[in-house]
């Protein structure tokens, strides 16, 4: 309990500083946010009446510390103001659209786990063979597409030539499924390049000397002893990446039209709809910052050492 404290305690500082970044655009980017509120229904220029109204309305005529100091104590209750596209709640709406990008993130999730730590794995067992050798060319091959690039070449493929999955939308599994390769394939190479370094790093310790000596087979040594005690690096990038494409998938939720957090955030920049650019820069710090909590508690359960530590201090 005095650990999670602790990192709770340790985050608050890191979440003041994305929230004052978070301000800090709708105060430096070009543009009256009033101007901007008026002018989405697109009829006609306001007034500079209308503006100086607005102005007050939205409480911009108050010194800068003043406004951060509303805008952050209504956005610890949950409130993070109105969108000027909408006119509805942006804490509203990104819940609203949450479940789109988190069905995707998941499943890229699964995707670069099933795949990267399998691979890699079968990478350690088979040391400078073939499989090891093609397993390295094509991570680092992954890890050089771009995943624009990706995206278009799966759509190409898939969608246009062999009819198997829609190019675009939401609604079903089939909607999400190459999205979630685009998301997955530069971390699944990864994940295997690390789970193999890291299997090949515990192999000449002396447990597994041990086992071998009892005459266990190699396959089974690696995957009960030396794959739990390698989890630490492999559960790092699992969980960071996770926080990161939670609140990072923009281009491949406007590639594929989805209509997730990741596009509403860039419908907002295109019309400096400002309540939702903070919003989604508030909304994204959080979640980053809840993962790599979530990291570190799991630490505790890979290795008991670490809670002996805990405790100990």
């Amino acid at each position: 309990m005095k650990y999670l404290l602790r990192r709770w305690v340790a985050a608050i500082p890191v979440l003041i500083g994305v929230s004052l970044i978070a301000f800090a655009l709708s105060v430096l980017s070009p543009g009256d946010p009033a101007v901007e509120a008026l002018s989405q229904s697109g009829v006609r220029e306001p007034t500079e009446q209308e503006a100086a109204a607005m102005r007050e309305q939205l409480g911009l005529n108050a010194p800068y510390a003043v406004q951060y100091g509303r805008w952050l104590a209504n956005a610890v209750q949950g409130d993070l103001g109105t969108s000027y596209m909408t006119k509805e709640p942006v804490s509203a709406e990104l819940l609203r659209r949450l479940p789109v990008t988190l069905s995707v993130s998941l499943m890229a999730v699964l995707f670069a786990a099933g795949i990267g730590i399998p691979l890699g794995i079968l990478m350690a067992l088979r040391k400078n063979s073939v499989i090891d050798h093609a397993g390295r060319a094509i991570g680092l091959l992954f890890l050089s597409i771009p995943g624009f690039w990706l995206a278009i070449l799966l759509i190409t493929l898939l969608s246009e030539k062999l009819q198997l999955l829609p190019t675009s939308g939401y609604g079903t599994w089939r909607h999400i499924v190459m999205p979630a390769i685009v998301l997955a394939a530069g971390t699944g190479a990864v994940l295997m390049r690390l789970t193999r370094a890291a299997l090949l790093e515990v192999w000449g310790q002396h447990y597994i000397v041990t086992a071998k000596a009892k005459g266990l087979h190699d396959v089974r040594i690696m995957l009960r002893h030396g794959l739990r005690n390698a989890l630490i690096p492999i559960v790092t990038v699992l969980g960071t990446y996770f926080g990161a494409i939670l609140g990072g998938s923009v281009i491949v939720e406007v590639i594929f039209a989805l209509p997730g957090i990741g596009r509403f955030a860039v419908e907002g920049i295109y019309r400096r709809d400002y309540p939702v650019i903070q919003g989604y820069v508030v909304f994204t710090g959080l979640v980053y910052i809840l993962f790599n909590l979530l990291v570190d508690l799991s630490y505790i359960v890979i290795h008991p050492q670490m809670r002996l530590g805990a405790r100990m201090r």
